[in-house]
Formats: C-alpha cells, sequence, structure tokens
C-alpha cells in the first residue's frame, strides 16, 4: 500500500517531467488559469508547498531562480517534512480545520500538483491527460462537497488574500468524458486551447 510520501513523489515526479520537457520561451505562454502563464502556475505550486511547511514552523528553503531548480528546492523540502515521521503527524491548525502535516499534504497539495498538472500540460502544449484512478477520486470528493462549502471555494479571497481555490463552474455535457465533467466543476475550460 502506498503511503503519503509515495504518492506525493509520484506526482511530484509528473510535475518535474512537465517542468523539464518545457522549451526555451515557453514559461510566458497562457495557461488556462485566467492571468496565468505557465511560469505561474509553477509559482502557484511552489507557494502551496511553502503554505504545507508554515503550520509545522518551516519555510522554503532559498532556491535557484530556474524554474526546475526551484520546483526541486520545494520539493525537497516538502519530502524532508514527510520522511520525518514526528514533523510528519504533527497536528497542527490549516485554513481547512486541524489535520497533520501529512493530511494537508495528501487533501491540498497532492490534488494541486495533479490539477495544475493540467494546467501546466496545456500551457506548455504537453498530453494532459489525468490518471483516470485520480480523476474518479477528485470526482468523488469535489461532487460530495456541501453546496455551501464549494460557495466558499469559488469565492477569491475567502481563505486569505489572493488565494482562488476554485473558479466559476464551466457547464460540461453530462454525458462528457469524466475528465472533462471534473474540470468543468472545478472551474477550467476542458477544450482550453492557446487562444
Amino acid at each position: 500500500m502506498s503511503t503519503i510520501a509515495d504518492r506525493y513523489r509520484k506526482h511530484a515526479d509528473a510535475f518535474e517531467r512537465r517542468i523539464a520537457a518545457a522549451r526555451p520561451g515557453q514559461w510566458t505562454s497562457p495557461s488556462p488559469c485566467e492571468k496565468w502563464t505557465a511560469r505561474d502556475v509553477v509559482d502557484h505550486i511552489i507557494m502551496m508547498h511553502g503554505a504545507m511547511l508554515r503550520p509545522v514552523g518551516r519555510e522554503l528553503s532559498p532556491a535557484p531562480s530556474d524554474v526546475l531548480g526551484a520546483f526541486q528546492a520545494a520539493r525537497a523540502d516538502v519530502e524532508a517534512l514527510l520522511d520525518d515521521p514526528t514533523v510528519a503527524t504533527t497536528e497542527s491548525p490549516t485554513p481547512s480545520g486541524p489535520m497533520t502535516a501529512e493530511e494537508h499534504v495528501a487533501k491540498v497539495l497532492i490534488d494541486d500538483l495533479i490539477l495544475h498538472g493540467w494546467d501546466l500540460a496545456k500551457a506548455l502544449g504537453q498530453d494532459a491527460t489525468i490518471d483516470q484512478a485520480e480523476v474518479e477520486r477528485l470526482w468523488t470528493t469535489n461532487t460530495a462537497i456541501p453546496a455551501e462549502m464549494m460557495a466558499k471555494f469559488r469565492t477569491p479571497g475567502a481563505f486569505g488574500p489572493g488565494i482562488e481555490v476554485l473558479g466559476p463552474e464551466v457547464p460540461v455535457a453530462p454525458d462528457a468524458p469524466l475528465q472533462d465533467r471534473l474540470l468543468g466543476l472545478i472551474g477550467r475550460d476542458p477544450h482550453w486551447t492557446h487562444r
């Protein structure tokens, strides 16, 4: 059975491969996230790595300025957290309520790596297929969110300045592939392309 650390590494590896495959000049390409470039997507993911560390009194280490190096430094910090059994199981307050550091990574950062991995793939012109098991898990999780909480997720700034969890729902045909329906639910146009 895979641990949270194993799952994190799997999705961090996939995100890192996307970064490494980018061509020079692609970092200013638009992404499906309105107002964000491909580089902004990675910067958001790096910022979210820092958000996993702060509840346990840690910060991101100094990082190189290149995109790949910056992501690798952030993931090394989160891997160090997950590999320390005492810190990983320390319960702290988070915007979603008290949880252990590893639960926080599982419920927030892993999902961010998957969904923003789609954003990054689209921005960089890569294959944006999400693993079907993760699509099914994320669909089940997101459709179980109460309407009141979903409305909060869609309210910019509800979880802190500049934080927008979900965009407005994008209508998708009920018989569309599950990945498309998931993307529409979280506020993405599954058919987004460079304009």
